[in-house]
């Protein structure tokens, strides 16, 4: 399943609601400050802001990220023989510096 564009416009949604909370949590701090009032909690419009934007990202990054693998290596592995399981091909050299050690070796 590909991500559309659709997708992608929703996770910046999200993102851009999240910084926007952040940006809203911290001038709500500096109000209290020069009002010289008691931080106890953030105005609640700020808190479900945070909520619902974090939900969006989840959403979205549901969808961007694709098909979910299985946990278990035995869904991937039971349709392969085990001669291609066994098969490590980045195990296998032929060009190292042993060849130097060798008498019959010539530059």
């Amino acid at each position: 399943m590909a991500a559309t564009a659709l997708d992608k416009f929703i996770t910046f949604i999200g993102f851009t609601l999240i910084l926007h909370t952040a940006y809203s949590a911290a001038q709500h701090r500096s109000y209290l400050r020069i009002t010289e009032q008691e931080f106890t909690l953030l105005p609640i419009d700020i808190v479900i802001q945070g909520i619902v934007s974090l939900f969006i990202v989840m959403y979205g990054i549901i969808f961007i990220a694709g098909d979910f693998k299985e946990i278990r290596a035995v869904v991937d592995l039971k349709n392969k023989s085990w001669e291609t399981t066994r098969n490590l091909a980045s195990f296998q050299i032929f060009h190292h510096r042993g060849k130097c050690l060798s008498e019959e070796y010539t530059s």
